[in-house]
């Protein structure tokens, strides 16, 4: 996959997701393979001019976290351009610009989804940022402002004519948010409407035959995921290996599953301390845990973590109470056999928590 002057060795890519895609998720996923081109998140252009520290924050990177793009937001060219030279300078592989983002006070100052609504302005900026910069210059966009207003494919054609090397297609509206359906036929629209520059699909990409489904249906050059990325961090290299044989890998052990987890909160506290990484930690562990099987139990422990050892706690005792009927493969113990259901409250009062399995919402998939 070429992006520009950027030659890469995969056309699957991690998708910015604010909050998330920090430098120790990123390093995470890169350890499990199938990944190359990982973009941070959004950072306000005007605010990594000014230095600020949480702005740094966000473009932190190691060696082992390369190639890396950073996604910038703003709507005045000058600083959007000064922003991109100060991080070409910086190292950095690539530059998106974010033309996608939903949330009304990043949209509210001409950024975001905002830029789609505005072709010729928004062309005038990405000329500014290419014309100054060596590396490529991306932009991710959504499919338009809403339903009535489709402009991904007239957009993508501008931007390819002021020389952006790539474009990132989310495939639904501004008004939709992240609800509903993908709306492949959409992207493929864009993927039409470019000439000369390839266009990436994302959205809804959570199996690798979903990323099957959304070159062959779309005809786009490469995938783009996000969410997906959370719900199974083992997501890239398991498509790369079934997009070249057509197999399946199996899905981890429970006993992978914890020790990536692991891995990944000692990375947060090492970039952030042991305080915040372990606060930040806790809208990330419930994701690890949507594929534990029953993980109630340690859900309501993970969200109010402030430390490692709070943690190792939480993790030792669920695992404690895992162990008691499920092996590693997530398959019942052989023999075992769960207790009766309570016939009466007065019963259920007196069973105890454990008498039964909880079994977790949703499809019998995120087992």
């Amino acid at each position: 996959m070429r992006l520009g002057t950027l030659d890469l060795g995969s056309h699957l890519f991690l998708s910015p997701l604010a909050g998330y895609t920090n430098l120790p998720f990123r390093l995470t996923l890169r350890e499990l393979g199938g990944l190359e081109l990982a973009t941070t998140d959004l950072v306000n252009a005007r605010s990594l001019l000014e230095r600020n520290p949480k702005a740094l924050k966000l473009i932190e990177t190691r060696p082992a976290d390369r190639p890396l793009a950073v996604q910038l937001f703003g709507s005045v060219p000058e600083e959007m351009r000064d922003a991109a030279l100060y991080l070409e300078g910086a190292g950095i592989s690539a530059v998106d610009i974010n033309m996608g983002c939903p949330v009304r006070k990043v949209c509210r100052t001409g950024g975001g989804s905002a830029m789609m609504t505005e072709l010729d302005r928004t062309a005038t900026l990405a000329r500014c940022m290419v014309a100054a910069l060596r590396i490529p210059v991306t932009a991710k966009m959504r499919l338009g402002w809403d339903d009535d207003n489709l402009t991904a494919p007239d957009l993508a054609r501008a931007l390819e004519d002021v020389g952006v090397a790539a474009v990132f297609v989310h495939g639904r509206t501004r008004a939709q948010g992240f609800g509903g359906r993908v709306n492949l036929a959409g992207i493929r629209a864009v993927v039409q409407a470019a000439r000369r520059i390839p266009v990436i699909g994302n959205g809804d990409v959570t199996t690798p035959q979903a990323a099957r489904e959304m070159l062959e249906t779309t005809g786009c050059a490469g995938v783009s995921i996000g969410r997906g990325a959370f719900y199974n961090p083992w997501i890239f290299a398991h498509t790369t290996h079934f997009l070249r044989t057509g197999e399946v890998l199996p899905e981890p052990a429970f006993s992978e599953r914890v020790r990536v987890m692991c891995l990944h909160l000692d990375r947060m506290v090492e970039v952030f301390g042991e305080e915040l990484g372990c606060r930040m930690f806790r809208k990330v562990a419930p994701w690890y845990a949507r594929r534990f099987g029953p993980a109630n139990l340690f859900n309501r422990q993970v969200v109010t973590i402030r430390s490692r050892a709070e943690f190792r706690d939480a993790l030792e005792t669920y695992v404690r109470w895992r162990d008691q009927f499920l092996g590693d493969d997530g398959e019942l113990k052989p023999g075992y056999q769960p207790a009766p259901l309570p016939t009466s409250l007065t019963e259920a009062a007196t069973a105890g928590r454990t008498a039964t399995i909880a079994v977790p919402h949703g499809p019998v998939e995120r087992w």
